[in-house]
């Protein structure tokens, strides 16, 4: 008896080291975080950390570097007009595929202000 108590210990240890180093060890949180895209806006460009994510919860961390106002729609929800050095967050939901954005000031997106993110 005195030789199965530590070897059962033993075995409790190593099944929660297993359970803390296994691939599956935080999949349930790993889907219920957004992806996030940081945005800048420049006259007349966006530019994009990335170009793509998986399909579901997008941050898009938008910041206006330029010397005029902007903003940035995407998906049907777009961000407060931001002026020089100001910033906003902008949380979408994307489905697979691509998804247009523009800066809607003016005639911004016809002077470049304008792409497409890809959701997979």
């Amino acid at each position: 008896m005195k030789r199965i108590v530590p070897l059962l210990v033993m075995g409790a240890i190593g099944a929660a080291v297993f359970l803390a180093f296994s691939p599956f060890a935080g999949a349930r949180n790993s889907t219920a975080q957004a992806t996030v895209v940081k945005v800048t806006a420049k006259e007349y460009k966006f530019i994009l950390s990335r170009k793509s994510a998986p399909h579901g919860k997008v941050t898009f961390k938008v910041v206006n570097k330029g010397k005029i106002k902007h903003d940035f729609k995407i998906a049907g929800k777009k961000t407060k007009l931001l002026g020089p050095n100001k910033s906003a967050t902008l949380i979408v939901t994307l489905k697979k595929g691509k998804r247009p954005y523009i800066c809607t000031v003016d005639s911004h997106a016809q002077f470049g202000m304008k792409g497409v993110f890809k959701a997979t």
